[in-house]
C-alpha cells in the first residue's frame, strides 16, 4: 500500500524530489561502504572532468560554503585520492588535484553509480532511460540558465 497522496502524484516537483530522494538514498548506501559521501564523489568527478582546481573555485562551482569543502578534501586528502598544494604564483592559493589512486577510485565508484541507477529505473527499458535522461538534462540546463532551446509545440 502507497504512503503518498493519490492527488501529489499529479505534481511533478513532487515526483523529482521523491524519486531524487530515493536514488541519492540507494548512492548513498554504495558510497557509505566505500566510507565515502555524495560529496566526495562529486569532488572527484568535477577534478576528472576539469583538471586541477583551486579551493575557492571548486566552492563555487559546487554552491558550497567553503568550510565544508575543506572538509570534504580534507576527506579526500586523508584517502589518498586528492592532493593539495600551494599555487607557485600565488602562495595563497591552494589547488586540488585528483591522484591516480582518486582515478582509479572514481572509475570504480562508476559502477555503484550504475547499479544505484539501474535500481531506480527497473521500470524503465534502455530506450526510455535515454529519454528520461535527455529531458532532465534539458531541465537541468535550463535551470542552471544554459541555453535555452526553442519552445516545442
Amino acid at each position: 500500500m502507497s504512503m503518498t497522496p493519490p492527488s501529489v502524484l499529479g505534481l511533478n516537483a513532487y515526483l523529482m524530489y521523491a524519486l531524487g530522494k530515493a536514488a541519492r538514498r540507494r548512492l548513498q548506501d554504495r558510497l557509505t561502504a566505500r566510507g565515502l559521501r555524495l560529496w566526495h564523489l562529486t569532488v572527484l568527478a568535477l577534478l576528472s572532468d576539469l583538471g586541477p582546481q583551486m579551493k575557492t573555485v571548486l566552492a563555487a562551482r559546487l554552491d558550497m560554503n567553503a568550510s565544508d569543502l575543506v572538509r570534504i578534501v580534507n576527506d579526500l586528502v586523508k584517502t589518498g585520492y586528492v592532493e593539495c598544494d600551494r599555487d607557485p604564483e600565488d602562495r595563497r592559493r591552494v589547488v586540488v588535484r585528483l591522484t591516480p589512486d582518486g582515478g582509479s577510485a572514481l572509475a570504480e565508484l562508476g559502477a555503484d553509480v550504475a547499479s544505484a541507477d539501474d535500481e531506480v529505473l527497473a521500470p524503465l527499458d534502455a530506450e526510455e532511460r535515454l529519454l528520461l535522461s535527455s529531458l532532465l538534462r534539458r531541465v537541468h540546463t535550463h535551470l542552471e540558465g544554459g541555453t535555452r532551446t526553442a519552445a516545442r509545440p
